[in-house]
């Protein structure tokens, strides 16, 4: 568990290192591994993407989301531009192609392609492969952190109109996505939680009780804390809403900033940016209670209901 003295450090520090494991973590890490290294290995031999994608019949724009992770790449392809930039050692090649065979394999969240739109799907991906989740919410709780009922609730009110089968599949796409909380080698999950989000019940008094004793619950797990900003604490530090933050144990794959949108997404990794929003979230978790505060205030709020 992320300590009390620890939330009070800055910067946060990250675990570091860690062996890639597809089977665990699904096709996005190894997509997004192996296009870091095809990267370096081009800019290594002063190949310019053109004369790359020209090696492999495609085009640069296509080159360069494979070198972001973006899409995966054929093994023939792979094969192909690992000879033009003259590695030869069997070994590493091999060890490229699995990554490339391993990038294209179908990840669980795929069986809810029909309700599951692209610019999130890649988001799920990335969160499998994580290794810290810190977590800023306003208005809601966290995906991760929610009952079905009140996952329910929250569906509901993004989708009114939806069938009922749909709903019930979005419920269950986010119902399995929690399965990673309770994994052997469970991500860190910090999560720093307004104090609205718990006075503005989506499913009413009931369902919020029930989340509510949920969360005390999840705090239970050692990889789990959770801090909730109380109204007065003042305006919280993060006036922008809602963001998340990824690390990964993979030295190829840098921190990420995912900021959701109503029907989009935005993904940031430059260090600039990551920087900016790490240094807010240090702030959100100073300005918050501390674990065991929080604790305290979810029992006064379930005493209260």
């Amino acid at each position: 568990m992320i300590t009390d003295q620890a939330r009070d450090s800055a910067p946060a520090r990250w675990p570091t290192g860690g062996a890639l494991a597809s089977a665990r973590y699904g096709p996005t890490a190894p997509r997004i591994t192996l296009g870091a290294q095809l990267r370096r290995l081009r800019e290594a031999t002063n190949i310019t993407t053109g004369q790359a994608a020209g090696a492999i019949r495609a085009s640069p724009s296509k080159l360069s989301r494979l070198e972001r992770g973006r899409t995966g790449a054929r093994q023939r392809d792979v094969a192909d531009l690992l000879t033009m930039y003259g590695v030869t050692d069997e070994a590493e090649r091999e060890q490229l192609l699995m990554l490339a065979r391993q990038a294209n394999a179908p990840g669980w969240w795929q069986q809810y392609h029909d309700v599951l739109p692209k610019w999130f799907e890649l988001y799920i991906g990335l969160e499998e492969a994580s290794s810290v989740i810190r977590a800023y919410e306003v208005q809601l709780v966290h995906g991760l952190m929610q009952t079905e009922d009140y996952a329910r609730a929250v569906i509901h009110l993004f989708n009114a109109g939806a069938p009922a089968e749909e709903i019930d599949r979005r419920i269950g796409l986010r119902m399995q996505r929690q399965q990673l909380l309770t994994r052997p080698g469970a991500p860190e999950l910090w999560a720093v939680l307004d104090e609205a989000a718990l006075r503005r019940p989506p499913g009413g008094p009931q369902v919020m009780r029930a989340q509510m004793e949920h969360l005390l619950q999840l705090t239970d797990l050692p990889t789990v804390t959770l801090q909730i900003v109380p109204f007065r604490a003042g305006p919280p530090a993060a006036a922008g809403g809602p963001f998340t933050i990824l690390r990964f144990p993979e030295p190829d794959l840098p921190d990420l900033v995912y900021l959701e949108q109503l029907n989009s997404a935005l993904y940031l990794d430059q260090p600039r940016d990551v920087t900016g929003y790490l240094t807010v979230m240090d702030r959100l978790c100073v300005q918050a209670e501390t674990g065991a505060a929080s604790q305290d205030m979810l029992r006064a709020l379930l005493r209260q209901a």
